[in-house]
Protein backbone atom coordinates (compact mmCIF):
# COMPACT_ATOMS: atom_id res chain seq x y z
CA UNK A 1 0.00 0.00 0.00
CA UNK A 2 1.29 3.84 -0.59
CA UNK A 3 1.55 6.50 1.08
CA UNK A 4 -1.10 8.49 -0.06
CA UNK A 5 -3.59 5.54 0.81
CA UNK A 6 -1.96 4.83 4.10
CA UNK A 7 -2.72 8.79 5.15
CA UNK A 8 -6.15 8.78 3.51
CA UNK A 9 -6.96 6.05 5.55
CA UNK A 10 -6.98 8.53 8.37
CA UNK A 11 -8.89 11.36 6.52
CA UNK A 12 -11.78 11.12 8.37
CA UNK A 13 -10.27 11.33 12.08
CA UNK A 14 -7.61 14.04 11.18
CA UNK A 15 -11.25 15.76 10.01
CA UNK A 16 -13.03 15.41 13.22
CA UNK A 17 -9.33 16.33 15.31
CA UNK A 18 -9.33 19.81 12.84
CA UNK A 19 -13.00 20.33 13.74
CA UNK A 20 -12.58 19.94 17.66
CA UNK A 21 -9.56 22.35 17.53
CA UNK A 22 -10.46 24.66 15.49
CA UNK A 23 -13.89 25.07 16.98
CA UNK A 24 -12.05 25.34 20.74
CA UNK A 25 -10.12 28.12 19.39
CA UNK A 26 -12.98 30.00 17.53
CA UNK A 27 -14.55 29.50 21.43
CA UNK A 28 -11.97 31.05 23.20
CA UNK A 29 -12.62 34.14 20.61
CA UNK A 30 -16.00 34.16 22.30
CA UNK A 31 -15.33 33.79 25.41
CA UNK A 32 -12.85 36.29 25.76
CA UNK A 33 -15.29 38.73 24.71
CA UNK A 34 -18.09 37.79 26.56
CA UNK A 35 -16.68 36.10 29.73
CA UNK A 36 -12.98 37.94 29.92
CA UNK A 37 -11.27 34.60 29.93
CA UNK A 38 -8.14 34.56 29.00
CA UNK A 39 -8.86 37.81 30.94
CA UNK A 40 -8.17 41.07 27.85
CA UNK A 41 -9.05 44.76 26.93
CA UNK A 42 -11.84 43.78 25.07
CA UNK A 43 -15.26 44.25 27.27
CA UNK A 44 -17.63 44.60 24.26
CA UNK A 45 -21.14 45.62 24.63
CA UNK A 46 -23.66 42.53 24.37
CA UNK A 47 -25.85 44.51 21.79
CA UNK A 48 -22.73 45.54 19.47
CA UNK A 49 -21.16 44.50 16.35
CA UNK A 50 -18.57 42.85 18.27
CA UNK A 51 -20.77 41.41 21.44
CA UNK A 52 -22.52 39.69 18.44
CA UNK A 53 -19.40 38.42 17.35
CA UNK A 54 -18.53 37.30 20.78
CA UNK A 55 -22.28 35.51 21.01
CA UNK A 56 -21.62 33.48 17.80
CA UNK A 57 -17.93 32.84 18.39
CA UNK A 58 -19.41 30.99 21.64
CA UNK A 59 -22.22 29.11 20.42
CA UNK A 60 -20.77 28.40 16.88
CA UNK A 61 -17.35 27.51 18.66
CA UNK A 62 -19.38 24.96 21.42
CA UNK A 63 -21.21 23.52 18.22
CA UNK A 64 -17.90 23.03 16.35
CA UNK A 65 -16.26 21.46 19.00
CA UNK A 66 -18.66 18.60 19.76
CA UNK A 67 -19.75 18.71 16.14
CA UNK A 68 -23.44 19.49 16.22
CA UNK A 69 -25.08 20.89 13.59
CA UNK A 70 -21.68 21.42 12.02
CA UNK A 71 -22.01 22.39 8.53
CA UNK A 72 -25.02 25.23 9.35
CA UNK A 73 -22.46 26.49 12.30
CA UNK A 74 -19.51 25.87 10.12
CA UNK A 75 -21.68 28.26 7.81
CA UNK A 76 -22.70 31.14 10.35
CA UNK A 77 -18.74 31.07 11.89
CA UNK A 78 -17.60 31.42 8.46
CA UNK A 79 -19.17 34.47 7.12
CA UNK A 80 -19.01 36.47 10.56
CA UNK A 81 -15.46 35.88 10.08
CA UNK A 82 -15.30 37.56 6.38
CA UNK A 83 -17.54 40.16 7.58
CA UNK A 84 -14.96 40.84 10.61
CA UNK A 85 -11.98 40.80 8.38
CA UNK A 86 -13.54 43.03 5.81
CA UNK A 87 -14.99 45.03 8.66
CA UNK A 88 -12.18 45.72 10.80
CA UNK A 89 -8.92 44.09 9.29
CA UNK A 90 -8.98 45.52 5.21
CA UNK A 91 -9.48 48.96 6.03
CA UNK A 92 -6.11 49.15 8.12
CA UNK A 93 -3.63 47.94 4.82
CA UNK A 94 -4.32 45.13 2.42
CA UNK A 95 -2.14 42.99 3.75
CA UNK A 96 -3.19 40.49 5.98
CA UNK A 97 0.24 40.17 7.66
CA UNK A 98 0.19 43.83 8.84
CA UNK A 99 -3.66 44.41 9.49
CA UNK A 100 -3.80 41.18 11.88
CA UNK A 101 -6.65 39.66 9.70
CA UNK A 102 -4.54 36.64 8.76
CA UNK A 103 -6.55 34.32 11.63
CA UNK A 104 -10.23 35.67 10.53
CA UNK A 105 -9.00 34.67 6.77
CA UNK A 106 -7.81 31.14 8.09
CA UNK A 107 -10.78 30.43 10.31
CA UNK A 108 -13.23 31.82 7.28
CA UNK A 109 -11.65 29.03 5.27
CA UNK A 110 -11.46 26.52 7.20
CA UNK A 111 -15.32 26.73 8.62
CA UNK A 112 -16.03 26.90 4.89
CA UNK A 113 -14.49 23.88 3.79
CA UNK A 114 -16.33 22.59 7.01
CA UNK A 115 -19.77 23.49 5.91
CA UNK A 116 -18.63 20.95 2.32
CA UNK A 117 -17.01 18.65 4.63
CA UNK A 118 -19.48 18.18 7.66
CA UNK A 119 -18.33 16.62 11.10
CA UNK A 120 -16.18 13.61 10.23
CA UNK A 121 -16.47 10.39 12.31
CA UNK A 122 -16.12 11.37 15.61
CA UNK A 123 -18.84 13.77 15.78
CA UNK A 124 -21.96 14.36 17.58
CA UNK A 125 -23.84 14.27 14.07
CA UNK A 126 -22.19 10.95 13.04
CA UNK A 127 -23.41 9.98 16.73
CA UNK A 128 -26.50 10.45 15.64
CA UNK A 129 -27.10 9.43 12.01
CA UNK A 130 -24.95 6.36 13.56
CA UNK A 131 -21.79 6.41 11.87
CA UNK A 132 -19.62 7.01 14.61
Amino acid sequence: MDLSARLSAFAPSVLSLTRAVSGLLFLEHGTQKLLHFPASEMNPPLMSIFGAAGIIELVCGVLLTIGLFTRPAAFLASGMCAFAYFMVHAPKTFFPALNGGDAAILFCFLFLYLVFAGGGRYSVDAMMRGKA
